[in-house]
């Protein structure tokens, strides 16, 4: 135990800040700490050895603000505890839009599970973003953790972005974001220059006791809902994305030539002869690796994975490397993206375009004959590449279009060779139970106004699970290295589900007649093998989203706890360096660690640099929730487009498929949209419906009318709100279905 403040380590810090230096924060809580039971204030002064009323009134104004701050809480006699020996849990408040909401522990690394319940009462006088300290009080009915406010650390500083409307002879503003449930109101000097009907960002200026009570100023007018790209400005806002490179940035802008020099190729591999190429989507603008396969003569193949150099621009603690982290990932909208670094590196320097010369980070590895990764190494190295290939173009070559195989001749033999070594590594993949979802995903097409023309089906095709494969084998070989090295680095981790999702999850299947394999601990061979057992049902769709919403959340973590979904021990993120920043952190680590192993001068490794544990920990955490933010981001404009879009069509009859049957009523996915929306209960013919959740229907008692999962029909488009992002629809006709049947 130490009790004396000359044992502070940060004691210079505060002798240079105070005539009288008391103990540090740093000082305090580990002295706490160590004597394990909350003490006074008196207690503190006494057991600290301090002396002097300078010194008293300094202790009395640090503890008070420690206790602001939410470090220690003060409790009963008059004493001071931490947090953490309370149950008291700091977080975020995430609001909900049926008036309860989550706290999101601060350390918690995004994962859900960690979440704790904040029931409706407790959210009156919170919002969603405040940073609060609040006390586990015990379970809900669900077995979820629940909460109740202790303090309020931290008002939320970020703007609310909403519609600004008069009510009452007073102007408001209704929060776009649905997890933010009370208006704002604007006085009327602080007005700005928004019109009814506006879009625009506000400025808490006040806050009550009661959350309900808040008044603030218009600091930005985005534009009018029908502003083209107003949904990605409005998300851009509403979940704080970064879109303005800063003055630091443009300033060592100015320095980077956009020319590769030839010095900067010096002491590579040169792999400019090796017919390396990319494969992307035809709108691709950034292109982060390329591939060569060859058949080796003793069995098996030979893979090089090449992938931008970024390390080599972007160098720790400068400038772009701060922005880069801030922002976590560029951020895909539908209609632009928001990337992760400046153009000049993301479409220029940095991506592997045709017939160029460009810096690349290589994994270099050799695979048996039954897809086992048997070596592996990684090095720095300067290509040139062959071809920019799309995934059409790949498909089309490998099922023999004679035109692309004739342009194409010189690549052609590394192509089948890549085929054949994926069509092992997915043998591979299905042996080991990796689970594999199929869903539909869909493109939106733009006019020149920045809205939607048409909606086709994105179809994955046999070159998007070739690159997949590749992908993953680097990662595969990445992590092993990190991991043997024992150097602190990010994984990309995917934890088994939890005891209590798991139990809801089975408890659904039984509904159904189903049941997952495995016991209290599932493999993820048996979610695999269920996922097989259910691909001829109509309802497969629905159980996968169930499935899904059973398991927690992927995340960035310094512990390696394995790859619960890919049925992997060890991952990492190698490969997209141009628009993630976890990649750009693995690839300074393995560049430590090859200068290490080579006995070179850290120098002659371009970038290199080992990072502490805690680095690590404090990254896992932000590109987890930069991640979280940009899927947030992305779903919301394009739910917002969907509804755009669907406002042409109000009145109109249109088919669909009846996608999910809830109490409530069923969703429809137009057939020529794939967009979804609700037909409620009330809509329907006037009669008491009995939910039948085995069966996945919903039955009319009287008339015995049935509306299953799966029949086709046609709808009418009710109404749409942009503001909740829904579409409603009424029934207009049956057309595949029992829908006179009645049960027996």
């Amino acid at each position: 135990m130490f009790n004396t403040i000359n044992g502070d380590p940060f004691l210079d810090r505060e002798s240079k800040n105070y005539e009288n230096p008391i103990p540090s924060r740093e000082f305090i809580l580990k002295f706490l700490a160590e004597l394990g039971v909350p003490m006074s204030r008196n207690g503190l002064f006494e057991a600290l050895r301090l002396s002097g009323k300078g010194r008293y009134e300094g202790l009395k104004r640090r503890l008070r603000a420690m206790e602001r701050d939410g470090q220690i809480v003060f409790v009963g006699h008059h004493s001071y505890a931490l947090p953490e020996k309370l149950e008291m849990v700091k977080g975020f408040v995430i609001g909900h839009k049926d008036g309860y909401g989550w706290v999101r522990p601060k350390s918690s690394m995004g994962k859900k599970d960690a979440d704790v319940l904040l029931p409706y009462h407790q959210m009156r006088t919170v919002i969603h973003g405040d940073y609060v300290l609040i006390r586990i009080v015990g379970k809900d009915k669900r077995c979820r953790s629940e909460g109740r406010l202790v303090q309020i650390l931290e008002q939320r500083k970020a703007p609310i972005v909403g519609r600004f409307f008069c009510k009452y002879n007073s102007a408001w503003v209704l929060a776009d974001d649905s997890r933010i449930n009370q208006d704002v109101l604007i006085p009327n000097e602080h007005r700005g220059n928004a019109q009814i009907g506006s879009v625009v960002a506000v400025e808490i200026i006040k806050r009550d006791n009661n959350s309900q009570q808040m008044k603030g100023r218009v600091i930005d007018v985005l534009g009018k809902n029908t502003d083209p790209g107003i949904e990605t400005k409005v998300a851009i806002h509403t979940y704080q994305i970064p879109n303005v490179w800063l003055n630091d940035v443009d300033k060592q802008l100015v320095d980077i030539d956009e020319k590769l020099s030839q010095k900067a190729k010096e002491d590579r591999v040169d792999l400019r002869d090796l017919p390396l190429v990319t494969i992307d989507d035809e709108d691709a603008c950034d292109f982060d690796d390329a591939l060569f396969c060859e058949v080796q003569n003793d069995g098996g193949w030979r893979l090089w994975v090449a992938v931008a150099d970024v390390s080599y621009y972007i160098r720790p603690n400068t400038a772009l490397d701060r922005e880069a982290m801030n922002r976590g990932n560029s951020v895909y909208f539908p209609s632009q993206v928001v990337p992760m670094l400046p153009e000049i590196f993301s479409n220029n320097l940095c991506s592997l375009n045709p017939k160029v010369d460009r810096l690349c980070m290589v994994c270099e590895m050799t695979i048996s004959n039954q897809g086992k990764l048997l070596g592996y190494k990684h090095y720095e190295a300067v290509m040139n590449s062959h071809a920019r290939l799309t995934y059409n173009k790949v498909d089309a070559i490998l099922k023999g279009d004679e035109e692309l195989c004739n342009i194409y001749r010189p690549i052609v033999p590394n192509l089948k060779a890549l085929y054949e070594m994926y069509r092992v590594l997915k043998e591979l993949r299905r042996k080991r139970g990796a689970i594999e979802f199929e869903t539909v995903e869909t493109k939106f097409i733009f006019n020149a106004d920045l809205k939607i023309e048409h909606i086709e089906p994105v179809f994955r095709n046999d070159a998007h699970k070739i690159v997949e494969e590749c992908m993953i084998l680097a990662n595969i070989a990445s992590a092993s290295l990190v991991e043997e090295a024992k150097e602190p680095a990010l994984f990309r981790i995917h934890e088994s589900p939890d005891e209590l999702r798991l139990e809801e999850f089975r408890s659904f299947l039984g509904e159904l007649g189903l049941n997952l394999e495995g016991g209290k601990e599932p493999s993820s061979s048996d979610y695999a093998n269920l996922m097989k057992k259910i691909s001829e049902r109509q309802d497969k769709e629905l159980i996968q989203n169930m499935l899904l919403r059973s398991m927690k959340q992927a995340v960035y973590s310094p512990d390696n706890c394995g790859h619960f979904g890919l049925a992997l021990k060890r991952y990492a993120h190698f490969t997209s360096p141009i628009r993630r920043y976890p990649d750009l952190l693995l690839h300074r680590v393995i560049k430590y660690i090859l200068s290490q192993r080579e006995s070179r001068n850290q120098e002659q490794f371009t970038s290199c640099f080992r990072y502490s544990l805690n680095d690590i920990n404090f990254y896992g955490e932000q590109c987890s929730m930069t991640e979280r933010r940009a899927n947030e981001a992305t779903r919301n404009a394009s739910d917002w487009l969907k509804c755009e879009y669907m406002q042409d069509y109000i009145g109109k009859e249109l088919e669909g498929l009846i996608s999910n049957v809830t109490s409530f009523g069923f969703f429809v996915r137009l057939t020529a949209f794939h967009i979804d929306g609700l037909v409620h209960i009330s809509s329907l013919r006037k009669e008491y419906y009995r939910f039948d959740l085995t069966n996945q229907r919903i039955v009319g008692e009287n008339s015995g009318t049935i509306y299953r999962l799966g029949d086709v029909v046609a709808v009418k488009v009710l109404s749409v709100s942009l503001e909740n992002r829904k579409i409603d629809f009424e029934l207009a006709e049956t057309k595949q279905s029992l829908s006179q049947a009645v049960l027996k």
